[in-house]
């Protein structure tokens, strides 16, 4: 179980959070300088019906310090109606925050950012939905007409193409787009958060060292694939050029890992991959004993710790057996995708419900042991 380890970061992440409804989740960095351009590259043709495109764009690292791409890939929709509104980087209270995507039935706040193949920085051009159906827009987006039927083709002017590939909003160089009342409005529905498939594309991108802007220098060999996760293969489209001249890391003053840590370690300002399944999360570990000065309430404490984390542990033993059961039975019974994925994407949930309720039920027993406040 990943518990935050510092009270600062997490009151620093809740601040961030307070600061804009115009993003379905905020998490706030301990970075100064914003990521690399958004690279040239080519949308791969779509691989079916009801795939809409995520663009790629720069996530960041924490354990090895730097950034990293995560390539542009076609995604089914979760559910029909449904839009993907991507994740964008912002200049926040003097650092990054970066600003998580989410599928909703309007298209929100990205940034400004103008990713192309249809984001061009406000809404989204390259479809819409129909009768429960996607229709893509063919000036756009790389759509096969033999297979796919449900196209139309309306023109987008779009001058910022070659001049603006700047990947992050505000700071130093950075978009001054402002979220528009619709875009405003539109943060308030709904949300899903991004489906298994993209999580497992992010870690997929995440453990690549071809992705990280010190081996590619803003040129990604693999800038966008036609599914998620597949990185090799024909679907793989390579960036013909960077957005700018690229500068290293050092020149750009990127802090390096634990830089910014209190006492020298590391604090958890920028968020691990979230968790698909619940095999992926550790046991809850036994926290330090209690110190009161009183040996029997240091006892009765630790009693109490002990009995939760055996709960937690049972709860999550069981969450990952019930999981397990459900992988085997689909692939026995031959699932199609779309099956498979509504499954990764009901485990998902699962997955980090069971994680907050528990990091809930620990800070109330934290909070409950602790010493009240002197006069």
């Amino acid at each position: 179980m990943r518990i935050f380890g510092s009270v600062r970061s997490l009151l620093l992440v809740l601040v961030m959070l307070a600061l804009s409804g115009a993003s379905f989740a905020q998490i706030g960095i301990s970075i100064h300088i914003g990521p690399p351009a958004l690279p040239v590259y080519e949308q791969p043709l779509c691989p079916g019906d009801g795939y809409l495109w995520t663009p790629g764009y720069w996530a960041y690292d924490y354990d090895i310090g730097e950034y990293y791409w995560v390539p542009g890939t076609w995604v089914l929709a979760p559910e029909p109606g449904f839009l993907w509104t991507p994740p964008w980087w912002g200049w926040v209270g003097g650092a990054f925050v970066f600003h998580e995507g989410w599928w909703g039935p309007h298209i929100g706040f990205y940034g400004g950012i103008n990713y192309g193949f249809g984001y061009f920085g406000v809404g989204f051009a390259g479809g819409r939905w129909e009768g429960g159906h996607f229709f893509y827009n063919r000036s756009v987006t790389n759509v096969n007409v033999t297979n796919i039927h449900n196209v139309y083709n309306t023109t987008v002017i779009n001058n910022n193409t070659t001049i603006n590939r700047v990947s992050y909003n505000g700071g130093n160089g950075g978009i001054t787009a402002r979220p528009t009342p619709e875009e405003e409005s539109a943060a308030q529905e709904r949300h899903i958060p991004p489906v298994a498939a993209q999580t497992q594309h992010v870690q997929a991108a995440r453990s690549n060292p071809q992705l990280r802007e010190s081996v590619n220098h803003g040129k990604p060999a693999i800038a966008a694939t036609a599914r998620p996760g597949d990185f090799k293969g024909s679907g793989v489209v390579q960036a013909r050029e960077a957005g700018e001249p690229y500068r290293p890391a050092a020149e750009r003053g990127v802090p390096r890992p634990n830089e910014n840590a209190a006492g020298g370690g590391r604090e958890n300002n920028v968020p691990r991959p979230p968790a698909t399944h619940a095999s992926e999360l550790q046991s809850h570990e036994r926290a330090a004993p209690p110190n009161t000065g009183n040996p029997k309430l240091d006892q009765k404490y630790q009693q109490q710790q002990d009995k939760l984390n055996a709960k937690l542990n049972q709860e999550h033993q069981k969450l990952q057996q019930k999981q397990e059961q459900e992988h085997q039975r689909l692939e026995q019974q031959h699932a199609s995708e779309a099956q498979k994925q509504q499954m990764e994407q009901r485990h998902q949930q699962q997955t980090q419900q069971m994680e907050q309720r528990h990091q809930q039920q620990i800070q109330h027993l934290q909070q409950k042991q602790s010493p009240p406040p002197r006069r």
